[in-house]
């Protein structure tokens, strides 16, 4: 069992109303290392920690966060790709399944009200800017994002608050209130919702 092999966490602590929920088992093997899983099989051999719960709601762009199963299915198919991509642009993975879970829920085809596309959400003119022809592409549109968060970071000289904020709301908003996460409530709801996913660790979705 590989360390680096499990998926994103799906986690959300500070949702309303929860979409779905379930038991996750936290254990530890001889070596030190951490599993987080919801199947208690996968960690026969090793130390259980602690169980707990989690949640996970409706993605921004609008429409239901699919079942578990779905959901788990769609990391599986697109987490080699999106690995290869955090490697390109020196990114941390999670940064990128934290975005479009909280985004698009995995969803290809998710569309916001706002007009933003696709799995990271790309607005027409960031698309254009980034040089995505098709934002429907899956892995034209991880790149964009991906790409897109890795100015935002250098922009704000690596600060992941800051950069979410930007993706969220724009750098210009950032820009205008001196470089802080604007006073805009989803922004701050945002900026904590991508904060959990990747701060709480890994979820074993292994292939």
């Amino acid at each position: 069992m590989e360390g680096a092999r499990p998926a994103l966490i799906l986690f959300l602590l500070l949702a309303a109303v929860p979409v779905a929920a379930g038991t996750i088992y936290k254990f530890e093997d001889a070596e030190g290392r951490i599993l987080l899983t919801d199947d208690p099989r996968l960690g026969r051999e090793m130390t259980l920690l602690k169980r707990f719960r989690f949640s996970y709601e409706n993605p921004r762009s609008g429409g239901h966060a699919p079942r578990l199963e779905e959901l788990r299915k769609r990391i599986r198919d697109l987490s080699p790709y999106i690995r290869e991509v955090a490697r390109t642009y020196g990114l941390n993975p999670d940064l990128i399944h934290a975005v479009i879970l909280a985004e698009s829920a995995y969803r290809r085809h998710a569309r916001s009200p706002k007009g933003a596309m696709g799995l990271m959400q790309l607005m027409p003119q960031t698309a254009r800017r980034l040089g995505v022809s098709d934002p429907w592409d899956p892995e034209q549109n991880i790149r964009g994002g991906a790409a897109y968060l890795k100015w935002l970071l250098d922009r704000y000289e690596g600060d992941v608050e800051l950069a979410v904020a930007a993706y969220n709301a724009g750098e210009g908003a950032v820009d205008r209130y001196g470089r802080t996460i604007p006073p805009y409530k989803e922004t701050i709801t945002y900026v904590k919702k991508v904060k959990e996913f990747m701060n709480k660790g890994m979820v074993a979705f292994l292939e």
